[in-house]
């Protein structure tokens, strides 16, 4: 399928083609038919990729900042790797989709194929929704004019925001799309509307709607305009839609408002704002965020858990119908706002110039003819014939930042790279030189070229791909966590035992691999030791999808796995018990501010401290080893010290947590055989010793493995 997308690092807008997503629990795939193109918000996007990496950076302070802490902790090429792997990624643009749907997920029973629906899809030819962000349209709303139902969303919310009363004087600043609006919904609320606009062609479109609207461009003075109509008493509110860096759009708005006037920010403006202006007056002030309740909230959005009606009216899903209602009545007129119409093919007659004089709203039209088709060759990628060829399953930031340099560096031959949306692999793909892009996995695990399977997944699906691909007979590397829970270990332990010979399981715990980790063993030797393992993670908010049990399973079962299997490497043996405690939390609640005890076979004690609430400036990861009067320092994966060693004091250079060493080490193993890279005893019991900490947390007490 075809799919518009913006290339942050070239800032090219790209017409790529893709493999079509697959419909997930939750979601139905649409077909689309038309889009509507939000000239503000796109125009933003575009040119902030066109901007040069100066413009970028000073847009961006906060991630500037960012930027700046890592080069402090990680040194200067991690720095660059990292900031330009994001601005290698792609960005899907649009927002306001229709289509017909032709495939429903599992759990959706409000639509079936064939449903004529609007929805936030992107620019593509078929888009998979979650069900709380689609709606039906009503049979005499026409495709282009239902491509208007996300953007008068946004509008309508800062309407609700407003709460307009029968009869009052509203002012709206800027009259563009989402501005014209909003001031035709006002005007059904009973409203008298004052529109503002420096641009003649939408000021005349605003009076063509029943609008004031005046250009003071032309010599008209706002604020002295709403005072004539007013009697000198000013407008009841401002609703400002429009897009200015300036602060004295602001500063203007609370000159037109009445006391105790109300003022929404529906677009994007400066916000130096002056005490003053609402001292006097005691104006009240509020941003409106996006489409309506629910935006952001991963539980509504993914998850298709509505809010109950007689609790939260207006959501998300219930503004996108209203909408779509009042076009249905006749209320509001969105046909006329069209400016132009332009096939999929010839999408930079809009996005050429986006600042092109008196365009309002623009509608991509889309072939009917488009297939579903899930692997998408990449031209000149391929490879020479042979065995030993990779598919990847995961095309996030991990995968492309870490992953991918790693398998490169280690020469390894890469066919595939799946994503559940298609557009991440397809723009990886090209890349690195894969030989194809998929949407189904499934294909992956088909191919008879394909010796080993790399998994980089959200965590609540890595059990569930380890024995499709066991059962298919190919090996598999998973990123940690193996598992989240102990009845998908012993469903993948069977499945390792069952599998064919030479079929190998391998979970990513990269720091054994680390040249500094590898040189520590070797000094260390064997016997019992005293290790502390002090993590400084980092804060990560709340409702990201790491902490949620079911997905990401924790940041303890997630990632403090990695130090337990380090741990395990330095003792060279088996954890025999573990206890866990956490700072200042209800032992059945989440937590990533935690301390956990090893207790090892040969009398090795560890300590793991996983820490969140450190700061970011500081270095991240330090290990210390204490035994037979040495004591050994991994200072961030930078630095490796020892105290007390005839001959050795200290290894240092750039930073390497070992990804190079383990991806080189794994395609040379599945090229000419040999034994695991980690026997899976250790990672069963590195899984086990996991587990068992959460358990410790519960119950209070050691447990025994």
């Amino acid at each position: 399928m075809k799919q518009i997308i913006q290339d942050l690092k070239s800032g090219k807008t790209i017409l790529e083609e893709v493999p079509v997503p697959n419909v997930k629990a939750g979601c139905v795939l649409i077909k689309t038919t038309r889009t509507l193109v939000s000239l503000g918000t796109e125009r933003m996007l575009v040119e902030f990729g066109k901007a040069n990496l100066i413009d970028k950076a000073r847009q961006q302070p906060d991630k500037v900042k960012q930027v700046l802490d890592k080069l402090k902790t990680d040194g200067v090429m991690p720095t660059l790797e990292a900031v330009f792997n994001k601005l290698g990624q792609p960005l899907p643009l649009g927002y306001c989709n229709v289509g017909r749907v032709v495939a429903v997920g599992k759990g959706v029973t409000e639509f079936v194929v064939g449903d004529r629906v609007a929805s936030n899809g992107n620019h593509a030819e078929f888009v998979c929704v979650p069900k709380n962000l689609v709606a039906k349209v009503p049979d005499n709303v026409s495709d282009e004019e239902a491509a208007f139902t996300v953007i008068g969303s946004i509008g309508l919310e800062g309407i609700r925001l407003f709460k307009p009363e029968l009869g009052e004087t509203v002012v709206v600043t800027g009259l563009g799309l989402i501005g014209l609006v909003v001031s035709q919904l006002l005007i059904a609320n009973g409203c008298r509307v004052i529109g503002i606009d420096f641009d003649q062609e939408k000021v005349d479109v605003a009076k063509s709607k029943g609008v004031l609207a005046i250009n003071p461009g032309k010599g008209d003075n706002p604020v002295k305009f709403v005072e004539d109509i007013t009697n000198s008493v000013g407008a009841d509110g401002v609703i400002i839609t429009a897009s200015a860096k300036s602060d004295e759009v602001m500063h203007q708005a609370c000159e037109m408002c009445r006391k105790r006037g109300r003022i929404i920010l529906v677009g994007v403006v400066g916000l130096n704002l002056r005490r003053d202006d609402f001292y006097k007056k005691e104006l009240t002030f509020q941003v409106s965020c996006s489409y309506g309740a629910g935006r952001y909230d991963e539980d509504y959005e993914n998850k298709g858990h509505d809010y109950p009606l007689p609790y939260v009216r207006w959501t998300e899903k219930r503004n996108f119908e209203t909408i779509l209602q009042a076009i249905s009545s006749g209320g509001l007129d969105v046909r006329s706002l069209i400016t132009e119409e332009v096939e999929l093919c010839d999408y930079m007659d809009i996005y050429g110039d986006m600042r092109k004089h008196g365009s309002i709203a623009s509608i991509i039209k889309f072939s009917e003819e488009s297939a579903i088709e899930r692997v998408v060759a990449i031209e000149g990628n391929d490879f020479k014939p042979g065995k030993g060829k990779i598919g990847i399953i995961g095309a996030g930031n991990f995968t492309s930042s870490t992953v991918i340099p790693a398998l490169k560096n280690a020469k390894a031959r890469i066919k595939y790279i799946a994503s559940a949306g298609g557009l991440n692999a397809k723009m990886l793909a090209k890349k690195v030189g894969a030989e194809c892009a998929t949407s189904d996995y499934h294909e992956i695990l088909k191919d008879p070229e394909v010796d080993m399977v790399i998994v980089t997944t959200r965590h609540n699906l890595h059990a569930r791909m380890v024995l499709e691909t066991l059962k298919a007979g190919k090996s598999v590397f998973v990123e940690k966590p193996l598992c989240l829970n102990s009845e998908e270990l012993e469903e993948i332990k069977s499945a390792c035992d069952a599998a064919p010979e030479g079929v190998t399981l391998t979970v990513g715990f990269n720091r054994r691999f680390s040249p500094f980790a590898t040189k520590l063993k070797q000094l260390v030797g064997d016997g019992p030791k005293n290790i502390v393992a002090t993590m400084n993670a980092g804060f990560i908010p709340a409702d990201m999808w790491v902490h949620d049990l079911e997905i990401g399973g924790g940041r303890i079962i997630g990632e403090a796995c990695h130090f337990i299997d380090l741990c395990s490497y330095i003792a060279g043996c088996k954890v025999v018990s573990v206890c866990m405690n956490a700072m200042g939390v209800n032992p059945e609640e989440n937590t990533d501010n935690a301390t956990i005890l090893l207790k090892y076979e040969n009398g090795t004690n560890a300590v793991i401290n996983y820490f969140a609430n450190g700061s970011k400036s500081y270095a991240k990861e330090r290990i210390e080893v204490y035994s037979q009067e040495r004591v050994f320092v991994i200072d961030n994966w930078r630095k490796l010290q020892a105290f007390g060693v005839k001959g050795f004091s200290k290894k240092s250079g750039t930073m390497n947590k070992g990804h190079k060493d383990e991806f080189a080490l794994l395609n040379e193993r599945m090229l000419v055989g040999g034994a695991p890279l980690i026997p899976v005893e250790s990672i069963v019991n590195t899984t086990k010793a996991s587990f068992a900490a959460i358990e410790s947390l519960k119950n209070g007490c050691w447990v025994e493995l």
